[in-house]
């Protein structure tokens, strides 16, 4: 499912336009992303919860060339489904 998607999905199901429903879709995706960036978790109830993590620097195996790469260290966002979407 891409972004379009969940547009069409929104178009269906209510009585907005697609520009409305892009919208929407759209500020909700903005503000995910700002509170990411705040370093802010987020959890969708059912769904799942998204928070910032910081890794460290560290080594990892490039199989093709057999070498040891070195990982630089960062922040990666850690998705953890929620109770209904393991159940699924």
């Amino acid at each position: 499912m891409i972004k379009n998607d969940i547009v069409l999905e929104i178009e269906k199901k209510s009585e907005f336009n697609r520009a409305k429903s892009l919208s929407i879709v759209e500020t909700i995706l903005a503000s995910l992303k700002e509170s990411l960036v705040k370093n802010e978790k987020i959890e969708i109830r059912g769904f799942a919860s998204f928070k910032v993590v910081s890794k460290k620097t560290g080594y990892g195996r490039d199989i093709r060339r057999k070498k040891q790469i070195k990982i630089k260290k960062g922040k990666r966002i850690k998705f953890k489904p929620g109770q209904d979407l393991k159940n699924i």
